[in-house]
């Protein structure tokens, strides 16, 4: 069998997930010990200019934020996984600083060295596994917080995607959540005021799922039922006699990286962002499932079959018919203007708390309204030229200051900003123009 190569970079990229409980917490042990200590020597630099530091100047140092980054990065799981979906879900409550550490880990993904691979390959496919396959590249060519794809092909000439899951992450989950929570508390890096509980519980209950990977090839079989009518997407097809639950086989589906065709022609950069923006409302108003994870690198395209590429659904969540009912009125009323409308579905939905000020409630509204802009322009809205995600930011700064409004909203909300938000940015990193309101209209006439 070829085994395929390791290039020295993606050899310098490899670093052995520690699986066990204890080598784990004696990682953010390690990271909490090295925080203090870049605190006491801050602090001394601070003392000796006769300045007299801020705790929270000394926690959020370049140093420490690269202690925070580069050990959650290193743990993998669950702890990189709290990090990222609080950086997409929360980011406009934390501080910017936290806010940038935390998006690091989007990007940063360490693999496995090839001794970990085999170890994991031999756990769930028995000793001699290479001998059903022609060819097997131990070097990745995808890696995220919970696992890594390997490229293969069978005897019988079948190009495969082979998904791995890092050691122990299952079994760490609710235990990594727990303790980066408490390490980003204690150290100062979130405020005492905003209440994480919600989300932390919903990361735990979510992580749970997208650790499944019979679970996951179940969304993949079910998304490719519901877009079988659709030709301008392509999925995986998940390959059962392959697939554990630490362990995903899938169809290969060749695609280019949507982000490398930011210089493409503007037709098809506006035809790519308008296929998943009108898959969105789908999944929200018909399906009634959400795919709700936007990274960039789940999205492909096939250039000589003209199809977008779909790819992983571990984080794939289904949503009541009354949420989306209220969603459907939220969004409806933000289109005819109608706060009261507004307003009401978003009490529904669980945005407020009982003791919202009415100007707190009104500046939520606006929030609403700014983030529906494109849904209330008319013709092709321009991404690439809006600041959209700058208002948005900054709207929400703004309120996020009054510390009695901290409050986490349902994890419904939360998934469903995650997934707008990301394709807004994917949008206007891609220079995309999208008449949105045209693909929302047979849902929100």
């Amino acid at each position: 069998m070829n085994t395929g190569s390791r290039t020295s970079a993606a050899a310098a990229r490899a670093a052995a997930v520690p699986g066990g409980r204890l080598s784990r917490l004696a990682r953010l042990g390690s990271l909490a010990t090295g925080v203090a200590g870049g605190m006491l020597a801050e602090g001394a630099r601070q003392l000796a200019a006769g300045k007299r530091p801020r705790v929270s100047e000394l926690v959020l140092t370049p140093a420490n934020a690269r202690r925070v980054a580069d050990q959650l990065a290193q743990l993998r799981g669950a702890a990189m996984k709290v990090g990222q979906l609080m950086s997409m879900d929360a980011g406009n409550l934390l501080p910017p600083e936290l806010a940038e550490i935390l998006a690091r880990l989007r990007e940063d993904a360490r693999t496995m060295p090839m001794s970990q691979v085999v170890q994991v390959l031999e756990t769930h496919w028995g000793k001699g596994w290479e001998q059903g396959f022609e060819r097997f590249s131990f070097t990745p060519c995808a890696a995220a917080s919970i696992g890594q794809v390997h490229r293969a092909r069978t005897h019988d000439g079948q190009e495969l995607a082979i998904k791995l899951q890092y050691p122990g992450v299952r079994r760490s989950i609710d235990s990594d959540v727990d303790n980066v929570a408490t390490l980003l508390r204690v150290s100062g890096l979130l405020p005492k005021e905003l209440d994480v509980a919600p989300l932390l519980a919903e990361a735990k209950r979510q992580l749970h799922e997208e650790a499944d990977y019979r679970r996951e090839a179940g969304n993949l079989r079910r998304f490719g039922s519901l877009l079988a009518d659709a030709d301008d997407f392509v999925l995986p097809q998940p390959v059962d006699a392959l697939t554990r639950s630490d362990i995903l086989a899938m169809s290969w589906v060749e695609g280019a990286a949507v982000e490398s065709l930011a210089d493409a022609a503007q037709p098809l950069r506006d035809h790519i962002a308008s296929l998943l923006i009108g898959l969105l409302f789908r999944e929200l108003f018909e399906f009634r499932l959400i795919q709700t994870d936007p990274n960039f690198a789940n999205y492909r395209y096939d250039t000589a079959g003209e199809r977008l590429v779909l790819l992983d659904f571990g984080a794939s969540r289904p949503y009541a018919g009354t949420v989306v009912e209220a969603y459907r009125r939220l969004m409806a009323g933000t289109i005819h203007g109608d706060r009261a409308a507004m307003s009401a579905a978003a009490q529904e939905i669980g945005y407020f708390q009982d003791n919202i000020h009415p100007h707190q409630r009104d500046a939520v509204i606006d929030l609403f309204a700014t983030a529906c802009e494109p849904l209330r322009h008319a013709g092709a809205y321009d991404f690439g030229a809006s600041d959209l995600a700058v208002r948005l930011r900054d709207a929400g700064l703004k309120l996020s200051m009054e510390r009695d409004f901290w409050h986490t909203p349902p994890a419904d909300a939360l998934f469903l900003h995650r997934k707008l938000g990301g394709l807004y940015l994917l949008a206007a990193r891609l220079g995309a123009r999208v008449d949105v309101a045209r693909l929302a209209a047979p849902w929100l006439v």
